[in-house]
């Protein structure tokens, strides 16, 4: 397995080559511009048999990736902020019409200010369309859940998207293992959907008006599927685990079995996380790191299990709700612990938004804060901002 020296967009357009889609249709968005045009270069070179669409904006490229997929392709793009917000409308189109295309993205804040640098809100602002997500720490990870990525789609008949942090880590060079170009086909084999409109012996309908009669049934199909992705994305993981000698899940923890206190972050910033805990241990204090990779389908029952006998969370959010209620990761693990009995503390630390920088002693401000909070045994103030002028 060589080691090479790749960028986050370099690793991810790496797996897009091994991968080699039938169609790749997309719009260049700064950060993510980079991942596609380093694709097409391997396009013009001859390194992949993929159809290449530049088209005239980001909801075009999804739209011709509909249009592909529904056709019988194995498709992909890539894109980041206000190209995923153009693609707002055709994500539920993809969605719901259960086609499996997988999105590179490039997480980065949405307008306005006008801002090109990295928060959450992107990707965190479409959660409810039906796709899976899944959040990457580095290149690495990066590299490794894009292939995956579209083994999940095309079993579980869902669109994934897989993004990584704007410039953290999207061009931070870093050391990528890389698979054999033949051990990525092995593993994902031949596509595997049912739509193969262009090549049908019985032509169907995909996307027809659907009124009261039938729409509720059909979007809570659609609901199911969600649910049932949940033991497919476990069993994808596990086979890349054993065929590739990798150990990943759907969370990472990070010395968490012993811990009272736990932060709970995405990304990039769990890397950040783990020396800050190294830090708030030589403290004396027990922090253990428990890192999401999978958020749509959000898995609430194993976080349930995970966090029952733990004293206090601290939930690091790259994004806000606007619902003035905290970031969406707090919210929805909020909800999650409801059903506890004995519920921990939970806290929620809102931070990074347009790129603002979060280093070790910050979470290590953020580990002190809640321990205060935990030895006067309530939550005094429950959604913070951390790094912000005031």
């Amino acid at each position: 397995m060589p080691l090479k020296p790749l960028t986050g967009n370099e690793a991810m357009a790496e797996a897009m080559r091994q991968i080699n889609p039938d169609v790749v249709a997309a719009y260049p968005i700064t950060p993510a511009t980079e991942i596609v045009q380093l694709f097409s270069n391997f396009v013009a070179d001859g390194l992949v048999d993929t159809e290449f669409v530049a088209v005239e904006s980001e909801h075009s490229a999804l739209s011709a990736c509909i249009g592909a997929a529904a056709a019988g392709g194995r498709v992909m793009t890539s894109t980041a902020s206000q190209g995923l917000a153009l693609m707002h409308e055709m994500l539920y189109i993809a969605a719901a019409l259960r086609l499996p295309i997988v999105i590179c993205e490039v997480n980065r804040s949405l307008s306005a200010p006008i801002n090109i640098h990295c928060d959450h809100s992107d990707t965190m602002g479409s959660r409810e369309s039906g796709w899976i997500q899944i959040y990457t720490e580095d290149a690495q990870e990066g590299y490794d859940f894009v292939i995956q990525g579209m083994a999940i789609a095309e079993r579980a008949l869902l669109p994934v998207m897989v993004s990584i942090d704007g410039f953290i880590s999207s061009h931070c060079t870093q050391p990528v293992h890389v698979l054999e170009d033949a051990a990525v086909q092995e593993f994902l084999g031949e596509p595997k959907h049912p739509y193969r409109l262009l090549f049908a012996d019985k032509p169907f309908t995909v996307g027809p008006l659907d009124l009261t009669d039938y729409y509720f049934e059909h979007k809570r199909a659609q609901i199911e599927a969600m649910l049932q992705s949940k033991p497919i994305i476990k069993q994808v993981i596990q086979e890349f685990n054993q065929k590739f000698n990798k150990s990943y899940d759907i969370f990472e923890l990070y010395r968490f079995d012993d811990a009272d206190e736990v932060i709970i972050a995405l990304s990039s910033t769990a890397g950040t996380a783990k020396l800050a805990i190294d830090r708030l241990r030589e403290a004396g204090l027990k922090v253990g790191l428990l890192k999401i990779r999978v958020m749509r389908p959000f898995y609430h029952e194993d976080l349930r299990k995970l966090l029952a006998d733990k004293k206090i969370i601290s939930v690091m959010d790259r994004s806000d709700t606007m619902s003035t209620m905290g970031g969406p990761v707090f919210v929805e693990l909020r909800s999650a612990l409801y059903e506890l009995e004995r519920r921990p503390l939970i806290v929620n630390y809102i931070y990074g938004l347009g790129g603002r920088e979060i280093d070790v002693d910050d979470i290590v401000a953020v580990g002190k804060k809640s321990h205060e909070m935990l030895e006067k045994g309530e939550i005094t103030q429950p959604i913070n901002f951390v790094g912000v002028r005031e």
